[in-house]
């Protein structure tokens, strides 16, 4: 089973907050660091010193960690065009040496968007943005050195495009796809993603939606020597005492625009327990979302008492 940690920077975390708990990460063993898309955070509590721009703080980890691997979960297609989406996470890419993935998403936050005067399509065409999106990034990475890239969509036109920089990584980054919608995001993890990310849902409901992404993986034709991987997202509050657990669960408590979730509160051995769960339904990588990012007490609990027995 691989492992990442996946932190939600829009709670209130400077640069140097996500660069100590990054550089605390890479050392304790952890696969990954994937950190939230938004510019706002979800409850009364407006996150000082306020939010940080992903790509941006994606691409200073990049030069200061060595190993890691580095990306979003996930961006929201509302946020930025696709070209130029392209390119900067190809820079990034080439500034970590080949460590970046791109997880995509529609957006659903309507109260950021409106605060900083970001346009909020309804649903529909928030998902057809993302299907365009993925078209282009997809295929400005894959056309072969020389060749010019071009795409007509309803949202986004692109005309001879040049398709450089291309990323150290070949066709490109892994592509992540996640979210619960029941339609139209395991058709488009099918058909451009990597991995298929289900977040912090009980073990029945990612069961079911990774059900759904094999059926359509069947239906769009994926090939079967590109197999999709599938991962979960966890909510961790864990502790070395029942009050420990508790403490760091208290968080979770306090009223957010979030969906409900399934949090594994207690002792390390729950985690163990419900990552070998979600192991018996297909998931191969899991995404651990801690609280606090200053508490790295926390990732060392992770660390050296569940990461040694689920390798």
């Amino acid at each position: 089973m691989r492992v990442c940690l996946f932190t939600e920077p829009h709670r209130g975390a400077t640069y140097d907050d996500q660069l100590r708990l990054v550089r605390h990460a890479e050392q304790a063993g952890f696969e990954g660091f994937l950190r939230a898309d938004h510019y706002q955070s979800m409850g009364a509590d407006v996150g000082l010193p306020g939010p940080t721009d992903a790509w941006i703080t994606l691409a200073g980890l990049a030069r200061e960690t060595t190993r890691i691997r580095l990306g979003t979960l996930v961006n929201s297609a509302t946020f930025r065009l696709p070209g130029p989406l392209a390119i900067m996470v190809a820079q990034v890419d080439a500034m970590s040496g080949g460590r970046v993935e791109l997880g995509m998403g529609a957006g659903w936050l309507e109260r950021e968007h409106t605060s900083y005067g970001i346009p909020f399509p309804p649903l529909g065409e928030r998902f057809d943005r993302l299907a365009e999106q993925l078209a282009v990034i997809t295929g400005l990475w894959s056309t072969p050195d020389g060749a010019r890239f071009g795409f007509d969509g309803k949202h986004y036109q692109l005309l001879d495009a040049p398709a450089l920089p291309k990323p150290v990584q070949r066709p490109g980054p892994p592509i992540i796809v996640g979210g619960r919608g029941p339609r139209r995001t395991p058709e488009l993890a099918a058909r451009y993603a990597d991995e298929f990310n289900m977040p912090f849902k009980t073990v029945a409901e990612t069961a079911a939606a990774f059900d759904r992404v094999r059926q359509a993986c069947q239906t769009y034709g994926r090939p079967a020597d590109r197999p999709l991987t599938l991962s979960a997202g966890v909510v961790v509050a864990l502790g070395r005492t029942d009050a420990e657990a508790r403490r760091r669960a208290a968080p979770l408590h306090v009223p957010s625009a979030l969906p409900p979730e399934d949090p594994v509160v207690g002792p390390p051995g729950a985690l163990v327990q419900r990552i070998a769960e979600l192991a018996e339904i297909g998931a191969t990588r899991v995404h651990l979302r801690i609280i606090d990012m200053s508490d790295l007490a926390h990732v060392d609990l992770i660390a050296e008492r569940v990461l040694p027995l689920i390798g």
